[in-house]
């Protein structure tokens, strides 16, 4: 027969075909000799037969989603048995979120299913009884079926309420085509309006419509409620039993005594959370026209305790409670309690030099004794003298009150006595050698030998240190894993990345003991619930700075007496604890310094003097100090400002240094970004400088493996700043993407912070018109992109004149400050720079730029940009290497 058919009616004829063969039962739809009647021999695509073709495809693709469905279903319904019997098996809590999540959407899937199947008016079933007795297929039936499921949708879109009404309305017509009632009798009575019938009615609130949803939705807003009324008791209950709780009342009273009040109190009195609420409860805000602020030491202090009064004053992050830390501020104009690191508040002082929208300043944790602490407290001194109405609060732990009493003219000292929970001290009867190993079998000591729950919170110095025990304890575990609890290792350290940092915080298992292997973030950054056990080696790593080369080291040294005390105390914040300290009692009381070496005494004080500078203290050494560096410190720093024009001949400040002290950053890094929007040879690369600037101050935390590794994707680069770059613009080029920082082994969170201070920088930048001319030079400049290294690399240079080395015959030597000796120093490990040097093919440059220097094993080099042309050098800093010619 299909010779008869012209070329469109064969195409059509073959797609019938195969259309009604496609699913598994489709029964034949016609049989040989029957095509005349449902083929068209014509090209008319709107014939009877061809509609019907189209219909079968339609219905043998409803069959076969149908039989998918369920078989779908039932796969499910084996997957959900497997899982609710590991739910039996290990318990809910067990889970993960991810998991939970999982069970909860195939319950949800199965019973929706199983709705359906109950009820009829859920969905239309097709019918089967188009099918005649010889297995063809009844046209007519079909197409009833298809209509009656028609006419079933469309009827299902009318309320029923109306169906009802158009029923009883047909019944009561006297006859078809009119409206009026059959009543009887009806024309024999007027119009009567009778009570009993009256329409009854009820209000807005007490309609309801959907009484079943709105029940549930009723159910899960009361049992979320009721949630959240527990929460907050349980918090005003925790506040009330605290110990600064009962001395509320003489607190405030002596605050209101005295302008200046030192605090004393121990680990987790309260005093970070609670008294800062009491003052606010006390009028010290005056309805939101002045404002507390509280000072911490740490970025992570700042924002998490911020956090927790927030949620203990009921308010919402950022409005009455905020925070402000370096490259982030969460404030607004109704905050009335703000955190913020002392850097930041030491800032606002360039702004507004008497704080008078502050009606008290509380510096907390004064014992760690930071630098901008001891700057901070000696410009408060001078400015309680002016504002009579300002109160200040030195708040801390452990500290040598007596010292900051006689600091403030003999201020009186306010002592909360008693920890929330005691805490049992335990010393070792000699000293040990190996105190790394010493900690990892006091571990297993207190999980074989201590009850069930109880964390243990281990101090170690650094990530090494915590990689190296964590690696033996998962062995030693390994092997006798079927004689103990189990154990969960959550280790925290600065450069582990975020997801892995918040596993320390999540709820203990029952029958299982975390083991927290901490750096000194743990101190007084950081609360962790179901903390028990403390175990203290008693060392620390302290960045210690050398004027006389420029040089950071970084060394192992014993703890102070005051660091000690405060890691005992992680013990005793929910429960009575032990703490377990690796050395001898004779030692503690001994060989340990009372308190820390100030940071002002090992650190470069550039930043420091530029600020004093700034704000008309030139008279630094009889500038007030709790301790004094040294004269050679402040020499140093004199001399770096003077070399990058921040200071004239005579000391004084310049244009120039009072633009660097717009930027939130180092001095140095400021005249980075300067130079490359103003200096002839390094104009147009402000928007490169300022990206690789923001990366620089994020780098030790970038990489969640190794850098090497994690930058094989962007190929040869040829220095660590221009890898940096090209990172970030990398990611900027794929929308800021998480999925892309996972695959190249880079921690998203310090993206993120990296963007944050890229765009301050910017800002800040466009603020002080760098951006404008930056635009200019721009425009005028051509082929950008070849000379981006060059560019980039000289503006460096101009940022960083000391920090130059010279290849010589043992290697490279510093050459950049006054001595003329100088210091082998070496390419770290982890530098692009080094990779290249270990290439015999390739000539070494003559000069090379580091960002830092730092002993560790050796004096290393970091982050660092070869220098290949001598010329760059003359031409950016004549000031360093004329003089050095000479």
């Amino acid at each position: 027969m299909s010779s008869y058919l012209t070329g469109k009616g064969k195409r059509r004829y073959k797609r019938s075909l195969e259309s009604l063969n496609d699913g598994e039962d489709a029964a034949s739809p016609v049989e040989d000799g029957s095509l005349e009647e449902t083929v068209d021999l014509g090209d008319d695509r709107t014939s009877k037969e061809e509609q019907d073709t189209g219909d079968l495809r339609l219905l043998a693709r409803q069959n076969y989603l149908s039989r998918r469905e369920i078989q779908k279903i039932e796969a499910l319904r084996k997957d959900l048995l497997l899982l609710e019997e590991d739910v039996k098996k290990y318990g809910w809590e067990a889970l993960t979120q991810r998991e939970r999540d999982d069970i909860a959407l195939k319950r949800e899937l199965v019973e929706l299913f199983e709705k359906k199947e109950s009820d009829p008016e859920v969905g239309f079933k097709l019918q089967d009884d188009y099918i005649d007795g010889k297995g063809k297929i009844d046209v007519g039936r079909k197409r009833q079926a298809l209509s009656n499921r028609d006419d079933y949708f469309q009827k299902r879109k009318t309320p029923k309420q109306q169906v009802w009404e158009e029923r009883q309305l047909q019944k009561a017509i006297r006859e078809e085509g009119t409206d009026e009632i059959a009543v009887p009798d009806s024309d024999k009575y007027e119009f009567v309006f009778d009570n009993d019938a009256a329409v009854e009615f009820t209000q807005e609130e007490e309609d309801d419509i959907l009484p079943e949803k709105d029940a549930e939705y009723e159910n899960l807003l009361a049992e979320k409620l009721e949630i959240e009324e527990n929460r907050v008791r349980s918090l005003q209950e925790t506040r009330k039993l605290l110990p600064v709780y009962q001395y509320r009342d003489d607190l405030l009273r002596a605050i209101r005594e005295n302008q200046i009040l030192i605090i004393v109190g121990e680990t987790g009195s309260g005093k970070t959370t609670q008294l800062p609420q009491y003052l606010v409860e006390d009028g010290y805000t005056e309805a939101g026209k002045l404002q507390i602020a509280v000072t911490q030491p740490r970025r992570v202090a700042a924002t998490s305790v911020a956090s927790r009064v927030a949620d203990e004053m009921n308010v919402v992050l950022g409005n009455e409670v905020g925070y402000s830390i370096r490259f982030e501020d969460k404030t607004n104009g109704k905050t009335i309690l703000k955190y913020m690191t002392d850097g930041m508040l030491l800032r606002e002082v360039l702004v507004d030099p008497e704080l008078k929208k502050y009606s008290c300043v509380m510096i907390d944790e004064a014992h760690e004794r930071t630098l901008a602490t001891d700057i901070l407290l000696g410009l408060l001194k001078d400015i309680l003298l002016h504002r009579k109405d300002l109160k200040l609060l030195v708040s801390s732990a452990t500290m040598n009150a007596a010292k900051f009493s006689h600091f403030f003219n003999g201020c009186p000292i306010f002592n909360v006595p008693g920890r929330r929970y005691p805490v049992d001290i335990h010393y070792t009867l000699q000293p040990e050698a190996n105190y790394l190993q010493a900690a990892i079998s006091t571990i297993f000591q207190i999980h074989t030998s201590q009850p069930l729950p109880g964390d243990i919170l281990v101090f170690l110095t650094g990530q090494e240190e915590i990689e190296s025990a964590r690696q033996k304890i998962e062995e030693i575990a390994g092997k006798v894993s079927s004689s103990i609890a189990p154990m969960i290792l959550a280790p925290i350290y600065a450069n582990l990345p975020q997801e892995q940092q918040e596993l320390i915080f999540l709820k203990t298992p029952s029958n299982s003991r975390k083991i927290v292997l901490a750096t000194n973030i743990a101190e007084t950054s950081l609360t962790i619930d179901g903390i028990k056990f403390v175990i203290d080696p008693g060392y620390v790593k302290e960045n210690s700075f050398v004027p006389s080369t420029g040089m950071t080291q970084l060394v192992t040294v014993p703890c102070s007496r005051a660091s000690v005390d405060q890691r005992a105390g992680r013990a005793g914040r929910v429960g009575p604890g032990k703490c377990y300290r690796l050395f001898t009692k004779w030692s503690y009381y001994n060989e340990l310094e009372l308190m820390p070496k100030p940071e002002i005494l090992r650190t470069n004080l550039s930043s420091v003097v530029l600020l004093l500078l700034s704000l008309g203290i030139s008279d630094l050494i009889n500038f007030p100090m709790l301790d004094k560096p040294s004269i050679s410190s402040l020499t140093s720093s004199l001399e770096d400002l003077y070399l990058l024009g921040a200071l004239n001949s005579k000391g004084k400040i310049t244009r120039l240094g009072r633009i660097m002290c717009e930027f939130p950053c180092e001095p140095q890094f400021a005249k980075v970004i300067h130079t490359s929007a103003t200096h002839d040879q390094c104009k147009g690369v402000l928007e490169e400088c300022v990206d690789t600037v923001a990366m620089l101050h994020e780098a030790m935390s970038l990489f969640a493996g190794q850098k090497e590794q994690s930058s094989e994707f962007l190929g040869e680069v040829s220095s660590d700043h221009m890898l940096y770059l090209q990172i970030y613009q990398e990611w900027r080029d794929y929308n800021y993407s998480r999925a892309w920082c996972r695959d190249h082994k880079l921690q998203y969170k310090t993206l993120c912070r990296v963007r944050n201070i890229r765009n301050q920088l910017w800002n800040c930048a466009e603020k002080l018109g760098l951006v404008a001319m930056n635009e200019i030079a721009k425009r005028q400049e051509v082929d950008v992109a070849e000379k981006l290294p060059i560019k980039l690399t000289k503006c460096f240079i101009a940022g960083f004149p000391t920090n130059i080395a010279q290849l010589g015959t043992t290697g490279y030597r510093t050459v950049g400050k006054k001595s003329t000796s100088g210091l082998n120093v070496y390419v770290h490990p982890s530098s692009i720079l080094n990779k290249q040097l270990r290439d015999s093919a390739r000539k070494p440059s003559k000069y090379v730029l580091y960002q830092t220097l730092m002993l560790t094993s050796r004096e290393f080099m970091r982050d660092c940009i070869p220098i290949y042309d001598d010329a760059w050098l003359l031409e950016m800093i004549p000031q360093v290497f004329k003089r050095k010619a000479r």
